[in-house]
């Protein structure tokens, strides 16, 4: 099984100009004690599910990567996941697609329709209202997203043919230099909803990305998840284990139970553990991830 770890709470008790050493160290460490990648949100506001307030310190994504990549040697690298409302796609496939080039062939395209939300029903400003990012229904964030893919396997296979859709139009998609990665970095289709989502992912995804909550029915739910995701294989006719299956966990590396709970996740199918924790990683909890990486490298 591998093991990856997501930056996504810079709340770190140090002066913003101390942010960018803290965390470049930490990715050095984290790239050097072999854990196998290192993931950022995608968002401009700290989000509630921290339990910081939104003026906590929250990165650009892509910017970040950027940092992270010249810093880092052999760690792979992704967002948690792109929101399909926040780029176009034409700009955030090449953005994508130089990462790739220049971290020579280190990223995953993580990417989703976004928190599935109304703006307008929250109490405070959402991100998207803070910045004028528009931000349209989850429907049609759904069908954006379904087009956003057609242009990246477009894109990543060197088709420059004129893309017309409902709501992108694109008069010749060139990407040049192309990904190192071939046929396309792996493309990392975030959800579980069984309709749309997982069709999204055995149409055209790499990798899916689950969710685990243990103690919440989880293991039926990952197992039931897994069978849906093979029946849209079939309608499709893709190889379900082509398919990376990814999950999203926030279980902290002291825990008592955590290489017991990551051989339970290895059973049920999941090949790839996203590992959040509660507060910043500092070099200590890393250290003791990395005594944990070989059993969990053997599951």
């Amino acid at each position: 099984m591998k093991l990856g770890i997501g930056l996504t709470d810079f709340s770190n008790p140090v002066p913003p100009e101390r942010l960018g050493p803290t965390i470049a160290d930490l990715a050095q460490q984290a790239d050097e004690s072999g854990v196998d990648s290192l993931w950022v949100m995608d968002h401009f506001f700290q989000i509630r599910l921290s339990g910081l307030p939104q003026e906590s310190p929250m990165f650009e994504a892509y910017a970040t990567l950027g940092f992270l990549a010249g810093i880092t040697k052999r760690i792979r690298l992704g967002t948690l996941v792109t929101s399909v409302a926040y780029r176009h796609p034409g700009v955030l496939l090449k953005s994508l697609t130089a990462l790739d080039v220049l971290s020579g062939g280190r990223m995953y395209f993580g990417v989703g329709a976004g928190a599935a939300i109304d703006p307008a029903k929250l109490e405070g400003i959402f991100e998207t209202d803070g910045l004028g990012i528009p931000f349209p229904s989850l429907g049609q964030r759904f069908e954006m997203l379904e087009e956003l893919l057609q242009i990246s396997h477009r894109m990543w296979d060197g088709d420059e043919t004129p893309f017309h859709g409902k709501h992108y139009d694109l008069a010749r998609p060139l990407n040049s230099p192309n990904s190192v990665q071939r046929p396309r970095p792996p493309i990392l289709i975030a959800g579980s909803g069984e309709r749309k989502t997982l069709r999204l992912v055995a149409q055209y995804g790499d990798a899916c990305s689950l969710f685990d909550l243990p103690g919440a029915g989880y293991a039926d739910d990952i197992a039931h998840k897994l069978e849906v995701l093979r029946a849209h294989c079939g309608d499709v006719g893709r190889d379900f284990d082509e398919i990376e299956k990814t999950i999203a966990t926030h279980l902290d590396p002291t825990a008592e139970n955590f290489v017991e709970h990551m051989g339970e996740l290895a059973g049920l199918g999941i090949e790839h553990v996203m590992l959040g924790v509660q507060g910043p990683w500092d070099e200590k909890r890393l250290a003791q991830l990395a005594e944990l990486l070989p059993e969990v490298h053997a599951l």
